[in-house]
């Protein structure tokens, strides 16, 4: 289970979209890995949400010439 899978989605609140935004002052007060955290979660939800897949490492295969 991804963090991902742990939002709290009771937590989201609309807004209007003339409403003042203060999200810099938000994320300001939070700490650097709660704002890395939340940035792991959002590129994790969008790699969802456009592959329907988690990206990872591609195998490397080595070819080594056998003399």
């Amino acid at each position: 289970m991804s963090e991902f899978d742990k939002v709290d989605r009771t937590a989201i609140r609309k807004v209007k979209i003339d409403e003042p935004k203060n999200d810099f002052h938000f994320w300001q007060q939070q700490s650097f890995q709660d704002r890395l955290q939340t940035l792991e979660t959002i590129r994790e939800e969008y790699h969802r949400w456009k592959n329907d897949s988690q990206p990872g490492f591609q195998r490397v295969y080595t070819i080594i010439k056998r003399t």
